[in-house]
C-alpha cells in the first residue's frame, strides 16, 4: 500500500528547497556568483530535491508491483511516464534530472557555477510539475 503521509512529507520538503532554489533564481548570475555561499546552496537544495523526487517515485513503483522498475534512477522516471503516474514529457525531464543526479554525486567536480545558475533560472517547473502530479496521483489513489 502507499504511503500516502510519507509522500506528502516528501513533496513539504521538495517545496521547502524548491523555495529556497527559486529565491536563488531571482539573483542576477553576477549576485548569484559572487558569493561562493549561493552556488553551494543551489546545489545542495538541487540534489537534495532530486533524492526526495526519486524516492518518492521509487516507492510508489515499489507499492505498485513495478519493483523491476525501481532501483535505478532512470527507470523510475520511466517507470513513472509508463504507468501514467506523470506524463511522458515529464518522465523525459525525470530521466534528464536522473543524469544531472548522477552528475551532482559523481562529478560534482565537473559541475560549474554559471551551469548551477542556469539549471535554476531555467528548469524549476520540472518540479512544481512532478510535485503538482504527484499530489493529483496521491488525491486519486
Amino acid at each position: 500500500m502507499i504511503n500516502k503521509e510519507l509522500i506528502r512529507d516528501r513533496l513539504i520538503f521538495i517545496n521547502d528547497y524548491l523555495i529556497q532554489l527559486e529565491i536563488l533564481s531571482h539573483l542576477s548570475k553576477e549576485e548569484f556568483l559572487r558569493d561562493r555561499r549561493n552556488p553551494a546552496a543551489a546545489e545542495s537544495f538541487l540534489r537534495r530535491s532530486l533524492e526526495a523526487i526519486f524516492d518518492i517515485g521509487r516507492h510508489i513503483l515499489a507499492k505498485t508491483g513495478s519493483i523491476d522498475m525501481s532501483t535505478e534512477y532512470k527507470a523510475i522516471a520511466l517507470g513513472l511516464g509508463e504507468k501514467d503516474i506523470i506524463n511522458k514529457n515529464l518522465s523525459q525531464k525525470l530521466i534528464q534530472m536522473a543524469g544531472y543526479r548522477n552528475r551532482l554525486v559523481h562529478m560534482y567536480h565537473m559541475i560549474s557555477q554559471e551551469e548551477l545558475y542556469d539549471i535554476i533560472t531555467e528548469n524549476l517547473d520540472d518540479i512544481r510539475q512532478f510535485i503538482k502530479s504527484i499530489e493529483k496521483f496521491i488525491e486519486n489513489n
